[in-house]
């Protein structure tokens, strides 16, 4: 009897042990385009990650960080593996459109929270699971328009992506500049693989807008931008918050010298106010990343990722109140936690997720910039 006992009270131990280190860890999928088109938003975001604690809420983090190549294909097969073999708790990802929206429908289907860093639109419903860390297209659509609006701009010009973030961007400055206004004229698309827009800008140019609004990302914005100037124009050039890269200044040179970029406030911290509730947690950002990356690498991609630590502070928290990492149920918990525990500070403003708000940042999560001697400046408001 004592020998039974005794090797059932072993079993027990063993079996308590083996959850314990089950329990061990929060662990935290990543998606990012670290090579392929998007690799210039990808990477930086990817070193975001750099700047995140050992622990949240006293759970060691473990990060599995997996290549998507900006290849939705590729991003929905990381998704399912880091879901069915790594029982991760958490997706965080991608930093272009059509990986992340591939990811969303894995995280729909499997029940798993994303966290994304590109502000992906979605279908009703088909965002359950997803949350943005980025503005909202019609959030940074509003500080564009206000800026054309201030500068007299009537006739606006459009290249863009050919795809879901171009088509978001074109419904939503269309909407917003006809209510001021203004007339929207050419427009002209053009995939991301694209090497030349030569035939798109000369259409633009033609046509003479007061100003165009280019929608790119990373590297990828600066191609169409210099194919305008190159072609003539000279009228005002916007550009969209997956924009706000270095890579725009450095490969665009003298040809985007006084450009508009719509971005959040991390990427200038120091022109916020005192007042301004996130200008603390950016200037840490910036201190510290600049610190490990060198002296003018902040970016807003990385401030993404380094948000949804800050994020996960918040709600991991209460999660942990009724589930166990490692398990549905503490997947469920943190959905709840993430659509209930607002306000959240964070670098880019205040996040107020709700059940049916899964972007959360308003209209002080913007900030327009223009780029002045190879930098970024503030435009007064």
């Amino acid at each position: 009897m004592k020998t039974k006992l005794a090797i059932k009270a072993g079993v027990l131990a063993a079996m308590l042990a083996c959850a314990g280190i089950a329990h061990a860890e929060l662990t935290i999928g990543v998606v990012m385009s670290l090579t392929g088109p998007g690799s210039g938003l990808g990477i930086p975001a990817k070193n975001g990650f750099a700047l995140w604690p050992e622990t949240i809420a006293g759970e060691k983090v473990k990060m599995i960080i997996l290549d998507d190549a900006t290849d939705p294909t590729q991003a929905s097969k990381n998704a399912r593996r880091l879901v069915a073999e790594d029982k991760v708790d958490l997706i965080i990802g991608s930093a272009a459109v059509p990986p992340t929206l591939a990811i969303a429908d894995v995280a729909l289907e499997t029940q798993t929270v994303q966290l994304a860093i590109s502000p992906i639109e979605t279908a009703e419903g088909k965002d359950a699971w997803t949350f943005r860390l980025p503005q909202s297209t019609a959030v940074m659509a509003g500080g564009v328009v206000n800026q054309m609006k201030k500068l007299g701009v009537k006739t606006i010009g459009f290249l863009g992506y050919s795809d879901s973030y171009g088509e978001n961007w074109l419904k939503e400055v269309q909407r917003l500049a006809t209510a001021a206004g203004m007339k929207m004229g050419t427009v002209e698309r053009f995939s991301r693989a694209d090497t030349s827009v030569t035939a798109q800008a000369l259409r633009v140019v033609s046509s003479n807008p007061d100003a165009v609004l280019v929608v790119a990302s990373g590297s990828g914005a600066a191609m169409p931008h210099k194919a305008l100037i190159e072609r003539g124009y000279k009228g005002k050039i916007f550009q969209t918050h997956s924009a706000a890269s270095r890579d725009l200044i450095r490969l665009g040179g003298k040809d985007v010298e006084g450009a508009y970029v719509i971005s959040g406030p991390a990427v200038v911290p120091e022109a916020l106010p005192d007042s301004n509730a996130s200008k603390k947690l950016a200037m840490d950002f910036v201190t510290r990343y600049e610190k490990q990356f060198g002296a003018g690498s902040r970016n807003l991609f990385a401030a993404h990722t380094y948000d949804a630590q800050l994020v996960l502070q918040k709600v991991v928290p209460e999660a942990l109140k009724k589930a166990k990492p490692g398990t549905p149920a503490f997947r469920a918990a943190l959905k709840e936690a993430l659509e209930t525990s607002g306000p959240i500070q964070i670098t880019q403003g205040t996040l107020n997720y709700s059940p049916k708000d899964h972007f959360g940042l308003g209209d002080d999560a913007r900030i327009m910039l223009t780029i002045q001697n190879g930098n970024w400046k503030a435009v007064n408001p």
